[in-house]
Parts: C-alpha cells; sequence; structure tokens
C-alpha cells in the first residue's frame, strides 16, 4: 500500500533537477530476486556534487579511491583462472565466488574482462558483422570497445553493482598531435558505482594494445585504466555529456584538443609534468625546449625524427631538460621516453612518455653536434651514483677561448677513470683521443686537463670501473666542449705505460711534443722510486727535491724522449713509464 511517485528526465537533463526519492518501507519488494538469483540494480543515478574531482590533478593519486592492489593479488589470480564460457550468468557466479564487497566484484569483472576479451580487429574495419551483445562477447572472446563497455556494465548489474556504458571522444589509436574532434563518438568506458560515488575505467585498453598497421592485437594488461583519477581520465577520454567528466571546472572540446597527451606510461613511471603543456612547439632562433618534472631515480632519452643527434639532454634529480636543434625546417616528431633506474627486468625497457610536433623556420647550423655525443649530456645524479661527486662543471657544455679547460670531481671509493676526446672527421684516432686528456689525482680528487688539438666540437667521455673489478670499463657520461679560436693547436700529453702509477704527476713539460735542439726542463712528482733517468740521444738522471724529480735533458739528435725509473736500486732494469716525441726539424 505504499504511495511511489516516479519521475521520468530525460538522460541529458542536468543532474539537479532530480531529487532522490526515498521509497520508504515498500521499496524492498522492489529490489527483489529474479529468476536467476541476482539482485536486481537500482537504475543508475546521475552523477551530482559529490562524485566531482578537482580540475587539474592535484599530483596525489593515480586513481579516484583508495586501491590496496596487494590486497587484491589472491582475488586478481583467482579471476584470471575462472573459465566459464556458456554464460554471463554463470561467469559472473563463479567470478563473485572470492568477491565480498562492491569493490571487490568489480575487480574481479575488471580483471576476468582485461584477460579475457581481445580487440577484434578484423571486426573493427568491418563493424556489419559484429555484435556487441554481452552474450555474443563472451561466446566470440574478441570486441571493440563497445562490446566491452556493454560487457562490464551487463556483467556489473548481474552482480548488483550500478554500472553506465559511457561513450565519447578518445586519444587512442591513429590519434594525431594537434588533430580536432569531429562527428559522432569513436570510444567506449565505463562508469561504476563504489562507495557513494561513481568512478571511471576503461577495459579496452586495460586489456592490452594494437600495433601502428591496426592488425594485431596484444594482450598487456594495464591498471592505469582501472578507476582512474577523472584529472587524469580526461587527458585521453571525453564524455559526449560533459557530466560524466566528473570534474569541476570541466573541460570544454577544445581544450580537451589542445591540451597535451600523456599517455598511461607517463603517470605509471611517476611522471608529474611535462613543459611546455601545449603539443605543438615553434623553435625560436632554431632552438625549442622541453623539460618533464618527475620523482627521482628516473632515466630519459629522447627521439627527434627518429634520431637523438639534434638535442642537448640534461638529467636533473627531479627531472629531465632538453634542448632541441632540428638541422632542417619544418615539422618535425619529437618523442621523450623514460623508465625507472632500478627497474625489475621486465620493466627495463624506455616506454614513450609524450610526444611533440616541434615546428621548425629557421636551422641554427652552429648547434650541430658531434656524432659521438651521447645524450644525456653532462653531469647528473647518475654520474654522481657512479661515483663522481662534486663535479666543478655542472652544465653539459664547456667553453674555453685558448683550448684548454680543467674538470675536477671528488671520486667514490675504489674507482679507477678512463677518458677519451672526440670529434667529428678523422682529426683523431681514438689513441690520439685518449692523449690529449690528462688525468692528475690528488687523494680523492681527480682533475682532467683537456688540450684540444684544434677549434671545433669535441665530445669528452668519462668511463669508469672498480679497481678491484679485472672487467672493462664502463661509460658514465661525456661532456661537450666548444672552443671557436681556429689559432688553437695544442700537442698531445706525453704517452704514459702501466708503471706509470694514478697519483704520479708531471709538472713539466706537459706537452708530449718537445722542441728539436733545446734544454728541456723536467719536473715529475713520483714516490717509492729509487732512481729516475730521461734518455734522449744521451741519459740524463733526475735528482730528488721535496718529494719532486727534477732535471734537465737535451733533445738534439734524437726522434723520442723516455723517461725510465728503476723500483728498486738493488735492480739493473728500468721501467718505461712516459714517452715524448721530438720536433722533426
Amino acid at each position: 500500500g505504499t504511495q511511489v511517485t516516479v519521475e521520468i528526465h530525460h538522460e541529458d537533463t542536468s543532474p539537479q533537477l532530480i531529487k532522490r526519492l526515498s521509497l520508504g518501507k515498500g521499496s524492498q519488494k522492489l529490489r527483489g530476486h529474479d529468476n536467476k538469483g541476482f539482485q536486481r540494480t537500482e537504475a543508475p543515478r546521475p552523477p551530482g556534487a559529490k562524485d566531482l574531482h578537482e580540475y587539474p590533478w592535484d599530483k596525489s593519486s593515480l586513481k579516484s579511491m583508495p586501491v590496496d592492489l596487494q590486497q587484491f593479488e589472491k582475488l586478481d589470480a583467482y579471476a584470471l583462472k575462472v573459465n566459464v564460457k556458456n554464460s554471463v550468468e554463470e561467469l559472473v557466479k563463479a567470478l563473485l565466488k572470492q568477491a565480498r564487497t562492491d569493490l571487490e566484484k568489480v575487480r574481479a569483472i575488471w580483471m576476468w574482462i582485461c584477460h579475457h576479451i581481445e580487440y577484434d580487429v578484423v571486426g573493427y574495419h568491418n563493424k556489419s558483422q559484429l555484435s556487441s551483445k554481452p552474450r555474443d562477447v563472451l561466446q566470440m572472446g574478441k570486441s571493440i570497445c563497445e562490446g566491452y563497455a556493454e560487457l562490464f556494465e551487463h556483467m556489473c548489474s548481474l552482480a548488483g553493482i550500478q554500472c553506465k556504458k559511457l561513450s565519447g571522444h578518445a586519444k587512442g589509436h591513429g590519434y594525431k598531435t594537434g588533430q580536432t574532434f569531429t562527428g559522432d563518438s569513436d570510444h567506449a568506458w565505463n562508469a561504476v558505482y563504489l562507495e557513494g560515488r561513481w568512478h571511471l575505467l576503461d577495459s579496452t585498453w586495460g586489456s592490452g594494445s594494437v600495433d601502428d598497421s591496426f592488425t594485431k592485437f596484444t594482450y598487456r594488461y594495464n591498471e592505469f585504466y582501472f578507476l582512474t583519477h577523472p584529472a587524469l581520465f580526461i587527458n585521453n577520454h571525453f564524455p559526449d555529456n560533459s557530466n560524466w567528466q566528473l570534474l569541476k571546472p570541466t573541460l570544454t572540446l577544445k581544450e580537451f584538443e589542445n591540451n597535451m597527451l600523456h599517455n598511461s606510461n607517463f603517470y605509471m613511471l611517476g611522471l608529474l609534468a611535462a613543459h611546455p603543456e601545449t603539443p605543438i612547439i615553434q623553435t625560436v632562433k632554431g632552438k625549442a625546449s622541453v623539460s618533464v618534472d618527475c620523482r627521482p631515480g628516473t632515466l630519459f632519452m629522447f627521439k627527434l625524427k627518429g634520431t637523438d643527434k639534434h638535442g642537448l639532454m640534461t638529467l636533473k634529480k627531479h627531472g629531465m631538460k632538453l634542448d632541441i636543434y632540428p638541422q632542417k625546417t619544418g615539422s618535425h616528431k619529437l618523442e621523450i621516453f623514460a623508465k625507472r633506474s632500478k627497474a625489475e627486468a621486465s620493466d627495463d625497457v624506455y616506454k614513450c612518455v609524450v610526444e611533440y610536433v616541434v615546428e621548425c623556420e629557421s636551422v641554427d647550423k652552429a648547434m650541430r653536434f658531434p656524432k659521438d655525443l651521447h645524450q644525456p649530456v653532462g653531469p647528473s645524479w647518475f654520474s654522481e651514483r657512479q661515483g663522481f661527486l662534486q663535479p666543478s662543471h655542472r652544465e653539459p657544455i664547456l667553453h674555453t677561448n685558448d683550448g684548454r679547460c680543467s674538470l675536477t670531481f671528488t671520486l667514490g671509493k675504489d674507482i679507477s677513470v678512463l677518458t677519451s676526446l672526440h670529434a667529428d672527421g678523422s682529426s683523431l684516432a681514438e689513441d690520439m683521443g685518449r692523449r690529449h686528456v690528462l688525468q692528475v689525482h690528488h687523494g680523492n680528487q681527480i682533475e682532467l686537463k683537456v688540450h684540444l688539438p684544434h677549434a671545433g666540437n669535441f665530445v669528452l667521455k668519462i668511463y669508469s670501473k672498480k679497481k678491484s673489478d679485472p672487467g672493462n670499463y664502463d661509460y658514465i657520461f661525456n661532456y661537450l666542449i666548444r672552443c671557436l679560436n681556429t689559432e688553437v693547436k695544442w700537442p698531445a700529453f706525453p704517452q704514459s705505460y702501466s708503471k706509470w702509477l694514478q697519483d704520479y704527476e708531471i709538472l713539466e713539460p706537459l706537452s708530449g711534443l718537445l722542441p728539436a735542439n733545446r734544454n728541456v726542463q723536467f719536473k715529475l712528482k713520483m714516490h717509492g722510486i729509487a732512481k729516475v733517468l730521461v734518455q734522449a740521444e744521451n741519459t740524463h738522471p733526475l735528482t730528488q727535491n721535496r718529494g719532486c724529480w727534477e732535471g734537465t735533458c737535451n733533445t738534439s739528435g734524437c726522434r723520442e724522449v723516455f723517461v725510465m725509473v728503476h723500483e728498486n736500486a738493488n735492480h739493473s732494469f728500468y721501467s718505461h713509464v712516459l714517452k715524448y716525441e721530438v720536433e722533426t726539424q
């Protein structure tokens, strides 16, 4: 005998009109059970004020409600194993056996769909043959987004959970940076009602991905699209009815089109923001700059039209900075990739996190980089972690006018360093490239003295290994050294041999090329040695004076000069430690 009033509103009316009606004491009858033993769900209520999230994203959580994925591990494993294909009802019954709360029920349905329904690439191209009815989707085991969303909605309703299929525009497969959206919607997803609020999910995108030619689907589960925070979901999903953005304020289609597309990898890797926030960048005087903010410990790489040769990327503790210098005018695709530095093997690949289009009007030819330059450039938290602390030069580029420069670091324990200098063209053979850099050690300080053979752009590469390790040296980082002074022409440093120890030091002569027919002054810092000789045409002993071995040697009549040491006064043999060349007349 209870009076029931029913108001009917068109679906698109704004939610404020709808009063929630309490159905009084007779309402139990309505819930009832249907003949299959499932609870009927109430008709979904439209979103209201308490469903809304602030836009832009507050960087707090990737999800719209607290979710502890570890607590789902058992349930997830159970849901994956359920193998019921004869009816949707039976499938839901089986899945709900291990699910108590509404959240667990939704999770079980989500997990099952993401791992058992594949995207129908053939059906996508021939939609007339396609049914998105839940029963058919289950039998076929494949569908397009429409079928995923309808199956999800139907399974939730059988489980007694309010769920709604939503449609709209998506920046999905085939999306081109900066494109506009017109006409009918092109994607479908769901909203589910949990713990008193609406939440968003996309089981199509949760299940995997399609290759570029849209002919092959690969299962690749993506956690990101389960209960995604609405301020992140709007990044690539724009619902036909803007109330279902669940945002305050809501975005216009124009804003959606102009917004930067961050894909799910961007957020799953803990990245926070990218600048600029517009997808199309104009170069200014041939240069464009991009930066990404992130949590510590993230490595980056980039490709401009498929190569990383036309930029200068520096790695900072909380992100990276990239200056791009395209060497051709026109539009260039810029992709930025990231990975965690201490990733498990499965995650140890760079994933594309953001794309830009760089429009270049003029080329800065001066910013052509040597092909040996390796990204990132300059010191970073990564080189620090490898034991190169307190760098004297934090910038990636060193400018020198006289062709000489010097860098210092504090070295971590037990580190042996190797360096080499590289330039484009064949001006520097590899062994000579090593000899234009001199290491000087003082305690745990290392100084790298660089003398350039000529003007131009050079790459200084720095390698290291543990002294206790017999293995090879690992590449750690590099600098770009630039010198515009065409007068510059420094000879290489003298060649050193294995008996020349790390903490020895050449005070003079630093040049590996000695003048002919001259008396040359020698001053070398060496310890633990009985005798030092300089061998030219004649042999010249050096004398020890306050920790230095000093003396002169005449270079006439010879092409090479060697420094030799007697390690033990009782031995008759000498070891070569240094070799100098003498100028030809």
